[in-house]
C-alpha cells in the first residue's frame, strides 16, 4: 500500500481502513504502564512546586536568618525555579544528544541528589544549593516526560496519555499538601518535607531502567533493530509493519534534512518558527493566565471567606488540590474526544469568566462591602481550577509533545518548556507586588485580560492536532507556511533555503 497523508498509520483515514487496529487506553498494558513511570517526572514537578509553601513555615523556624529576611525567602522558593529554567534549557539538547530515557534518568539522579540536600541543609545557603538541584531535575523531566510518552504512544491516543502526566503534576501537588499535613507534628517537619520527594526519583530510576528508549529516537540514531523491538510490545502484527515502514522513512527524511540542529536552526526554517510560536505561546500563556497566582494566594481568599484556622486553610487548599488534580482526569478524556484547540478555547473562556468573578469580589471589599464576598471568592476560585485544570493545564505540554518535526522535538520542546518555567518566574515574584501596588481586584482584572488575549492566540495561532500524525502535524506549518498550493517536494526546498 502506497502511503498517503490519509493512509499513514494512525491517521484516521487509515483508522477508518483498519478500524480493529485502533487502540484506546486500556488495551495496552505495556504502553500504560510506560506513561505511568514517565510521568513520575510529572510527580515530582508537582510536588517540588507545592511542598515549599509548607515547609518554608517551619524553616523559618529553625533559621532566623530566614525569618529575617524576605529576600532569603523569595530566594529559597524561586531558585529551583531558576534551576529550572536551567534544566529545561540543557534538557532539550540532552534529550537529542543522548536519548529521552537517559535525560530521565539524569533528572531523577540530579532531583534525589538535590532532595538529601535540602533534608541534611545545616544552613540556609546550604538548602537553596539544593533547591538549586532540584530545580534543574524538575527543569529536564518537565521536557522529557510528553516527549518520551508522545514519542511512544499510539496518535489516537496520544492527547490522553501525555495528559497523563499533567494528572501525575496535579496529583504532585496533591500528594505535597497530604505531606505537609502528615509532618506538621514531626520533629524535623520541613526536612522530612523536602527530603522524602527523593523517594519517587529513585523509584523512577529503578524503573526506568527496565524500560526502553523511545522507539522514534532510535530511528533516528540509526537503530532499527532496537526500536522495532520496542514497536512490537506496542503495536499489534497487523499494524506493526506499516508502523515500521513509515517511521523508518520519516527518520531517514529527518536524517536528510538535518545532522544537528542549534538553537539558531529553530527560527531559520518559517515552518518551525510558526510552531514555535504556538508552542511556547501557549506555554506562557499558561503562566500569565494566573494558575499560579491563584494557587499561592488560596489561603488569603480562604481567609476572606472568614477561615481563620491555619489548619482549615490547609484542609481546604488541599480541596482545591483534589478538584485540580480531578479535572486532571477529566482533560485526559476530552483531549482526544474534543480536540486540543477546542478544549483550550472553552477552558480560557471560563478561566475569564472565574478572573471577573474574583476581581468582582476583591474589588467590593476594598470598596467597604460586606456580606458575601468571601464567599463569592471562593467561588470564583473554584470555577477558575475548574475550567483551567481540564483544558489549559494538559493542553499546553500535549500541543508541545506533538507539533515538532523529530529532528526538533526535543531541543524545540525545551525551549518551550524554559518559557514556561521563565513565565512562572516571572509571575510569581510579581504578582504580590503588582497587587500591593494597584489592588487585588485590579491584578486579577489583568490576568483575565491577558486571558482573553490568549483566547484570541488560540484561535489564530494553534491549528487542531487531535488524532494527527506527526507528519500531517508537520504538513500543517508547511501549508501555513508556505500556502497549500505549494507541492511537497516546493515545501521541502523552501524549508531548508528560509
Amino acid at each position: 500500500m502506497k502511503m498517503t497523508l490519509d493512509s499513514l498509520p494512525g491517521s484516521s483515514g487509515y483508522l477508518d481502513m483498519y478500524p480493529e487496529r485502533k487502540m484506546w487506553y486500556f488495551k495496552n498494558p505495556y504502553v500504560l504502564g510506560l506513561t505511568v513511570v514517565a510521568g513520575i517526572g510529572g510527580l515530582l514537578f508537582g510536588y517540588d512546586t507545592g511542598v515549599i509553601s509548607g515547609a518554608l513555615l517551619y524553616i523559618k523556624d529553625d533559621f532566623e536568618a530566614v525569618r529575617q529576611s524576605s529576600f532569603l525567602q523569595e530566594t529559597i522558593v524561586s531558585m529551583a525555579l531558576f534551576g529550572a529554567i536551567l534544566g529545561a534549557a540543557a534538557g532539550g539538547w540532552i534529550n537529542d544528544s543522548y536519548g529521552r530515557k537517559k535525560a530521565t534518568l539524569i533528572a531523577d539522579v540530579v532531583f534525589a541528589l538535590g532532595s538529601v540536600v535540602m533534608a541534611v541543609a545545616p544552613n540556609p545557603y546550604v538548602l537553596i544549593l539544593g533547591r538549586l538541584l532540584v530545580g534543574l531535575g524538575v527543569g529536564t523531566a518537565s521536557v522529557t516526560a510528553p516527549v518520551y510518552i508522545a514519542e511512544a504512544s499510539p496518535s489516537e491516543i496520544r492527547g490522553g496519555l501525555v495528559g497523563t502526566n499533567v494528572l501525575m503534576i496535579t496529583g504532585g501537588q496533591f500528594l505535597s499538601y497530604l505531606v505537609n499535613l502528615a509532618f506538621t507534628e514531626v520533629p524535623g517537619t520541613w526536612r522530612w518535607m523536602l527530603g522524602v520527594a527523593g523517594v519517587p526519583a529513585v523509584i523512577q530510576f529503578a524503573l526506568m531502567l527496565c524500560l526502553p528508549e523511545s522507539p522514534r529516537w532510535l530511528f533516528m540514531k540509526n537503530k532499527k533493530s532496537e526500536a522495532i523491538s520496542v514497536l512490537t510490545k506496542i503495536y499489534d502484527v497487523a499494524r506493526l509493519e506499516d508502523e515500521v515502514d513509515y517511521l523508518s522513512a520519516q527518520a531517514e527524511k529527518e536524517r536528510q534534512k538535518k545532522n544537528d540542529v542549534s538553537y539558531l536552526d529553530v527560527f531559520k526554517r518559517k515552518e518551525i518558527r510558526l510552531a514555535f510560536l504556538a508552542g511556547a505561546g501557549l506555554q506562557a500563556f499558561q503562566q500569565f493566565t494566573g494558575i499560579n497566582t491563584v494557587m499561592y494566594y488560596s489561603p488569603t481568599i480562604v481567609q476572606m471567606a472568614g477561615f481563620r484556622s491555619n489548619q482549615l486553610a490547609l484542609l481546604l487548599s488541599l480541596i482545591v488540590a483534589a478538584m485540580n488534580a480531578a479535572g486532571s482526569v477529566l482533560g485526559i478524556f476530552l483531549i482526544d474526544h474534543a480536540g486540543r484547540r477546542k478544549l483550550a478555547l472553552s477552558s480560557l473562556a471560563g478561566v475569564i469568566v472565574s478572573l471577573a468573578i474574583l476581581s468582582g469580589a476583591f474589588l467590593a471589599d476594598s470598596s467597604g462591602s460586606t456580606g458575601g464576598l468571601g464567599w463569592l471568592a471562593v467561588v470564583g476560585l473554584t470555577l477558575y481550577i475548574a475550567f483551567f485544570s481540564p483544558g489549559m493545564g494538559p493542553v499546553p505540554w500535549t500541543v508541545n509533545s506533538e507539533i515538532y518535526p523529530e529532528a526538533y522535538r526535543g531541543i524545540c520542546g525545551g525551549m518551550s518548556a524554559t518559557v514556561n518555567w521563565v513565565s512562572n518566574l516571572i509571575v510569581s515574584q510579581t504578582f504580590l507586588s503588582v497587587a500591593e501596588a494597584l489592588g487585588t481586584g485590579a491584578t486579577f482584572l489583568i490576568l483575565a485580560g491577558i486571558a482573553v488575549i490568549a483566547f484570541v492566540f488560540v484561535i489564530v495561532v494553534v491549528p487542531e492536532t487531535k488524532g494527527l500524525t506527526f507528519e500531517e502535524v508537520e504538513n500543517i506549518w508547511k501549508e501555513k507556511a508556505w500556502g497549500s498550493g505549494a507541492s511537497t517536494q516546493t515545501l521541502l526546498e523552501r524549508g531548508n533555503e528560509s
